[in-house]
Formats: C-alpha cells, structure tokens, sequence
C-alpha cells in the first residue's frame, strides 16, 4: 500500500472548504462567535437583559436566526424528538429562532423605537399616570413567559414625550430574558433619558410561569414591584399622590 504526499502545503491550503447546511464554509466561525468576539473586544456587556443592537451589523441577524435555528433542532434531538418524521414539530426550530429574535427577545436585538421628546412650553408641572400598559417577558432563569401590567407616573421637566411612545419603550425593554425587579430599574433609566422629568414612578404587577407552570405551582400569584425617582422620591406627598391615581386607574378597569 502506498501513499502519494504533496512536496508542498500549497494544495492542502487551496483545498476547497465544504460549506455547512447554512451556507458557511467548514472551519469559518459561527456568526454567534463572531458577533461574541466583537463585543468582547469592544468591553461590552451582553447579559440576558442587555440589548446588543448597535453591535450587530447589516445581515448579521438573519445569519443568527438560522444557526438559533441549527441550535434549536439539536435540542429537539436531544430531548428524543423525531423532527424528521414528526409532521408537529419539523418547522418547530425555524419558528422558535424567529420567535426569540423577532418577538419575545426583540429588546436585546432592535434598537429602540424611535422616541420624539418636545420641549416643555407650558411648563406643565401636574403629575399624570399612564396605565396600564401590557408587559410581556421571559424569565431569564428558565424562559417561560411573565406577562403583567405596568403603569408609569410623571411629573414633568424640561420635556415632555406621547404617551403611545411609553407603552413603545415599555414593549421593547421587556421583550428580553429577564428578571422583573432589574426590568423595572432598565425601563425607569431609559424613560429617565427620554424625557428628564422632575419626578418618575413605575410600577409592574406581573404572573410569573416559573411559579404557575414548575416549581411551586402557584396559579394565583403575582408579583408587584416599584421604582420611585425624582420627587416622587423625596416627598411622600406627591408619591402618595402617584400611587393613588395608579389605585384609580385599576379600580376603572
């Protein structure tokens, strides 16, 4: 038995790569490797409830959604499923890789919604609450769904934003893996940048599935929690004030 080796590496090195099924050429690095080096390179956070969107070029996330999709269908295989013969779940990981990247985790991968602040000519100074807005998330611990109610107080500063506009940035601070005390703080530092008001409350009321579906299985409950900034936060009166609107707002439904 003989053997034939190349005098040099130059036709190893020209050998064609064959490409994968999603059109990458064998040893080329996954898109998520790439996006993942870009960040750390750059010192960038990408927690669960960070959003990454300035980090993401042209192209990129169509890319992602075909290797989540790759990822999906390994666990699908793992957990015993036969995605090949099986009619219900053959398409079961393309649908889940658009779900996460254009729908419940759509807050980590788009960039905010575009939010017009206007300066504040009457110098308006009463607060106002805007309730309740639906929330919808994901339990950053075991990605199953928190889905609530959120109302925002403000006493306005220098500018003022529409109130769809809060509803806008409450949808896209929440639609990420989260746990909702830090969802709360994010939506309160972003409405902060927005519009500067003299005083910010938000307050959640949510249903948490990782109690409802595992665990404790608690069907009833819910979580409540607050943030308070500003004025809202030095003087009782005016937070006593923001609270009992919010009281009113929920007693009208």
């Amino acid at each position: 038995m003989t053997s034939t080796i190349p005098t040099s590496s130059k036709g190893l090195n020209e050998e064609k790569k064959a490409p994968s099924s999603n059109g990458q050429a064998e040893g080329e690095k996954k898109i998520s490797e790439r996006i993942r080096a870009r960040l750390v390179a750059e010192g960038v956070s990408f927690l669960a409830n960070d959003n990454v969107s300035e980090h993401i070029q042209p192209g990129e996330l169509e890319e992602l959604e075909i290797e989540v999709a790759e990822r999906v269908r390994d666990l699908l295989e793992t957990l015993l499923i036969d995605v090949d013969n099986d009619h219900n779940t053959e398409e079961t990981a393309e649908r889940v890789a658009r779900m996460y990247l254009n729908e419940v985790f759509k807050g980590r991968y788009q960039k905010q919604p575009k939010v017009t602040s206007f300066p504040n000519v009457k110098q308006l100074d009463e607060i106002y609450t805007v309730g309740p807005i639906t929330v919808r998330s994901a339990c950053s611990h075991h990605f199953v769904p928190i889905m609530g109610s959120c109302w925002i107080g403000i006493k306005p500063g220098n500018r003022v934003i529409g109130l769809s506009k809060f509803a806008r940035v409450a949808d896209w601070v929440f639609s990420r893996p989260h746990i909702q005390e830090e969802a709360v703080m994010i939506l309160a530092d972003e409405i902060e940048r927005l519009c500067e008001p003299q005083g910010l409350g938000i307050i959640v009321k949510a249903e948490h599935y990782c109690m409802k579906l595992r665990g404790v299985m608690e069907p009833q409950c819910t979580m409540v929690n607050s943030v308070v900034r500003g004025v809202f936060r030095h003087d009782s009166s005016l937070k006593q004030e923001f609270f009992e609107l919010v009281r009113q707002q929920e007693a009208s439904l």
